[in-house]
């Protein structure tokens, strides 16, 4: 068992009901991945399986080793990529418990290594449409089947972290009809979409952020706070994960596997 198909990375430990698995480490060119990989089955499905920060979460958002990740996964035989994030809602009509099928991002991320292509091998990859369609779109479905309140599509800006942003800097967002907050889709998302892997972000909201939109009702974002509403909604989480793994077609047709092609020089 040395190959998967679909890769499943997350902030946290999620439960995929293995039908059999190892694990195994693996080194990149671009170091070592943040944990171990569980490498099995899941529904019939070949999957990998790693929490982005580690196992004991010992990676802050902007030293998460996002290359090595992607490339591990791509030498796996990984086509698809199922993330799970955690966000800050930034409008009123999003709320904590609810998820969010991520579609456009803004980068407020600085100095994060972004590219496979710093040279000699140069590429200018397009990201007008960062995120798979395919994929997007079976987990609005599962979603839905499963009675989880879904919002189809959403903005995520994402900052460089560890820290939370600023009442101005949550104002800024909401002016701009951003939708969500995030430290850790960028620059994952980019870095899967140049090695021509699909790429879907389902994030859970949890907390509105500085509470600029929940005009006064509830207090500023707190870490204890993120955890207490992603861990009571993991069990969530997994169902959706579980049903997008099981329905999954086996050939793509977005495109995604195709994502360089024009790209280099």
């Amino acid at each position: 068992m040395n190959n998967a198909d679909i890769a499943v990375i997350c902030s946290a430990s999620i439960d995929l009901q293995w039908e059999e698995k190892e694990t195994i480490t693996l080194d990149t060119p671009y170091g070592p991945t943040s944990d171990a990989i569980t490498l099995g089955k899941v529904r019939g499905k070949k999957v990998a399986y790693m929490p982005r920060h580690g196992y004991k979460h010992i990676y802050a958002p902007h030293t998460v080793p996002y290359k090595a990740n992607i490339r591990a996964f791509k030498s796996l035989g990984v086509k698809r990529i199922f993330s799970i994030q955690t966000v800050g809602s930034l409008q009123p009509d999003i709320k904590p418990g609810e998820f969010v099928v991520i579609d456009q991002f803004v980068d407020r991320t600085s100095g994060r290594s972004c590219t496979f292509f710093d040279g000699p091998d140069v590429a200018h990859l397009s990201a007008a449409y960062p995120f798979c369609p395919e994929t997007r779109e079976l987990a609005v479905k599962c979603a839905k089947e499963l009675g989880i309140t879904v919002h189809e599509k959403g903005t995520c800006v994402i900052i460089e972290g560890p820290r939370f942003s600023t009442c101005a800097e949550s104002q800024w967002f909401t002016n701009m009809g951003w939708h969500v907050v995030n430290m850790t889709l960028y620059p994952e998302c980019i870095l899967a979409r140049e090695q021509e892997m699909c790429y879907s972000s389902v994030a859970l909201v949890t907390d509105y952020d500085s509470g600029i939109v929940a005009q006064g009702n509830v207090k500023p974002v707190t870490h204890a706070e993120v955890g207490r509403v992603a861990a009571e909604n993991v069990e969530k989480s997994a169902k959706l994960l579980l049903s997008m793994i099981e329905r999954i077609p086996d050939e793509q047709h977005c495109g995604c596997d195709h994502a360089m092609d024009g790209a280099r020089f």
